[in-house]
């Protein structure tokens, strides 16, 4: 297995710094923006010119979107992604701007999280889900490009009836395994079961199962949380995958530093150990 290392690169004002890259001997990232007012042509062109000359190839644009996001069990279900009906409109209307901007960048696919769909395939939300979801990625057709659900607040079947159901051909997954595991939605392992064929990248990034039925778990530092990452990629290697592995390490400063150069040699001997 070899499969490419990389990073979250986060845009901010108007520019995105890829030196960390350059420090691990990485060549590509993920970019990432809530900020629509981001999403210029300018902006583009910078992070372009900027890639290049880093040696670096962008993967995928993390796109986010306007309106409260809490990231928890208890005001998320109403909060995020494409599920509340109050924000749907205008979120709708900001992915297909990150898309146009994911097309200027160069860049395959745009990624997001849908938010936290109904398990019942009968709920009212689920069907206003689907349909702002396939108005996303037939416009995203029309660019040439992929559209990528983040996964997290949903049970990987629920994804995948989402998927189906929407039904066009440019569909696919960011797996998150860490999120899974934080969300108590199940295994990461056995995820790839369910929805392997259409898993186009991962984050790496790792957490441990919540304890406290208001909590989301905690994200720890890959191959310290319940991902097991070893036998993770064995499985991702198995079922066929090609894409590139995100480092996502959700801490900042000196630590993250350290974590994430640690993530990428251990990625590296993981990886070697896999024929």
């Amino acid at each position: 297995m070899n499969n490419e290392i990389g990073v979250l690169v986060g845009i901010h004002d108007g520019k995105a710094d890829f030196s960390q890259l350059a420090a691990l001997k990485l060549t590509v990232c993920s970019v990432v923006s809530w900020d629509v007012s981001q999403f210029t042509d300018a902006v583009a062109a910078r992070l372009r010119t900027d890639a290049k000359a880093a040696g670096v190839r962008i993967t995928s644009f993390w796109c986010g979107y306007p309106g409260p996001a809490k990231w928890n069990f208890t005001e998320g279900p109403e909060t995020i992604g494409l599920v509340p009906p109050q924000y749907r409109a205008m979120r709708v209307d900001a992915l297909k701007k990150g898309g146009e901007f994911t097309k200027k960048l160069g860049a395959p696919a745009a990624i997001t999280h849908l938010g936290f769909i109904p398990e019942n395939a009968n709920d009212p939300l689920f069907a206003g889900v689907v349909a702002a979801t396939r108005d996303i990625a037939r416009h995203y057709q029309k660019l040439g490009i992929e559209f990528w659900f983040e996964t997290g607040q949903e049970t990987p079947i629920t994804l995948l009836r989402l998927i189906k159901q929407v039904d066009t051909p440019n569909l696919g997954i960011n797996l998150d395994p860490a999120n899974l595991i934080l969300y108590g939605r199940g295994s990461a392992i056995d995820s790839l079961d369910v929805f392997g064929s259409y898993v186009k990248n991962v984050h790496a990034k790792d957490g441990l199962y919540p304890t406290e039925p208001m909590n989301l778990g905690h994200e720890v530092k890959v191959g310290e949380g319940r991902v097991r990452f070893p036998e993770f990629l064995k499985r991702l290697n198995e079922v066929g995958f090609k894409g590139e592995l995100i480092i996502e390490r959700e801490i900042s400063g000196e630590q993250q530093k350290k974590d994430i150069a640690e993530t990428v040699e251990n990625l590296k001997k993981w990886m070697k150990a896999i024929e």
